[in-house]
């Protein structure tokens, strides 16, 4: 049988607690409202699946196909996503904290219900508005083309105290909702002092109003059309008006206040996670460039150990040094001064000289002394000086140059190591050194910072960093680290 020609499983409102559908094909099956505490769909294809206001609590979907699926207004308490698929997935509103509710059900949440509950619903609020639209419009109409002055009088009363009334219900409605938001824990309860506030008002406002303003326009009325049925409404009929219009704009306002709540706290808690996310990745490129700097250290010291003891000596002190500077700061800290970094350079440099002797000169300058004080990401300049090293004056029969330069130009930091070595070939890709330095700007600074290899005027890497996201960047990484 064609897959097309099988209907797909309903089961709403079910309790399938503790069930087992694993490895079953469930695609555009709906458990909307049901009960799936415990419930194993480890394996399953529930493609375009339906799952919204469920209890999956403790639920698994290990490595089950959840394309499109609707998780919406679920809850996902110790959830297990292990290996799942869920490009296009819906999980909005979903909650990791607390099982469903009813009382999390919202208007919005159910006008985005595609089924018959969200129809019947859209069609009710449609109708209301048309209504009320209509009467709006007719009583327009009837006080610019009606031609008896009576009738056109009432109208003009009863579009203005309409609007004076509706102006006093939702001043009161918004005075009331901040207190009683402060001061009071149960919905029904606001909602009932709402609509008593509501009512007395108005019934004060309208007899204000009719008692100074209505009193003979409706006498007239009333002796002009005697038989009209709506003269015979009781009072009470038109208090309903400003009670619905209060208690729809107080469930609305706080359906929006919710909804920015539910909002602000996915992206902070997705912030976060990207945080934490960079915070890890930048700790593993920090734990590969230790390693990899004391092993290029420790070959050095190893060929000088016979040739030259005291030279031997020379660096190991010299990267004892280094080290208690690399190992005393705190390791989830990923910025240092400017100042920092070029004293663990030029003691870098130093190991490197004892090493070469005369085969290698160095020199560092910084244009301006304020930017000393600059803090930038750690070890951003000492793979850029090892690889100046390795590739560059360990290849040279002649004297080695290094000249490390900091400087400012056009609101851009640049960090700039020269070398006189060998050129870089046309076709080099990025080698581990660099690449770590790539990943850093780009994990750091995204778009804000850059790194380019040039062979002229002289060969240069140069790292730029736009001077205004130093200070942003930095204050962002010690917040979260803090």
């Amino acid at each position: 049988m064609d897959s097309r020609d099988v209907k797909p499983l309903q089961m709403q409102a079910s309790s399938l607690d503790g069930r087992d559908f694993s490895n079953m094909n469930l695609e555009n099956a709906d458990f909307s409202f049901s009960s799936l505490t415990d419930t194993n769909f480890d394996g399953a294809n529930l493609r375009n699946a339906k799952l919204r206001f469920s209890a999956l609590d403790r639920t698994t979907f290990r490595n089950s196909d959840l394309t499109n699926a609707d998780l919406s207004f679920s809850s996902l308490l110790n959830v297990d996503l292990t290996g799942a698929k869920v490009e296009g997935a819906n999980f909005s509103y979903t909650s990791n904290e607390r099982s469903f509710r009813w009382q999390d059900i919202s208007l919005v949440g159910i006008l985005q219900n595609k089924g018959w509950i969200g129809t019947c619903v859209a069609v009710l609020l449609g109708a209301l508005f048309l209504y009320g639209m209509n009467a709006i419009l007719f009583f327009s109409a009837e006080i610019f083309y009606a031609e008896e002055p009576i009738r056109v009088t009432l109208y003009q009363f009863l579009v203005v105290n309409g609007v004076l009334s509706g102006i006093l219900t939702i001043l009161f409605t918004q005075g009331l909702t901040q207190f009683m938001d402060v001061f009071l824990k149960k919905l029904w309860l606001k909602h009932l002092i709402l609509t008593f506030v509501i009512a007395v008002t108005n019934i004060l406002f309208g007899i204000f109003f009719f008692t100074y303003f209505g009193t003979e326009i409706f006498i007239a009325y009333g002796n002009r059309y005697p038989e009209e049925a709506a003269q015979n409404a009781p009072w009470y009929w038109y208090i309903w008006g400003p009670i619905s219009v209060a208690n729809a704009f107080y469930y609305l306002k706080r359906a929006g206040q919710q909804l920015s709540r539910k909002i602000s706290d996915q992206e902070y808690q997705l912030l976060n996670l990207e945080k934490l996310k960079t915070r890890a990745e930048l700790d593993a490129l920090q734990a590969r460039i230790n390693p990899h700097f004391l092993y290029n250290s420790l070959n050095s010291i190893a060929s000088l150990v016979h040739e030259d003891p005291d030279k031997a000596e020379e660096m190991t002190l010299l990267l004892s040094k280094l080290f208690r500077y690399t190992t005393g700061r705190k390791t989830n800290d990923y910025f240092d001064t400017i100042e920092n970094e070029l004293e663990m350079v030029e003691t870098y440099l130093q190991v490197e000289k004892v090493r070469f002797g005369d085969r290698l000169h160095f020199s560092v300058e910084v244009r301006e002394n304020e930017l000393s004080q600059l803090q930038i990401p750690k070890f951003i300049l000492q793979p850029i000086v090892e690889n100046a090293i390795k590739h560059g004056v360990s290849r040279m029969a002649e004297a080695g140059n290094i000249v490390v330069k900091i400087y400012e130009e056009k609101d851009w930091l640049h960090l700039c190591v020269h070398d006189n070595g060998p050129p870089f070939p046309e076709t080099m890709g990025a080698g581990y050194g660099i690449k770590s330095i790539q990943d850093k700007l780009k994990l750091i600074y995204g778009e804000q910072a850059r790194i380019e290899l040039h062979n002229e005027p002289a060969k240069t890497v140069n790292i730029g960093i736009q001077r205004s996201a130093i200070g942003q960047h930095q204050n962002l990484y010690h917040a979260v680290s803090s």
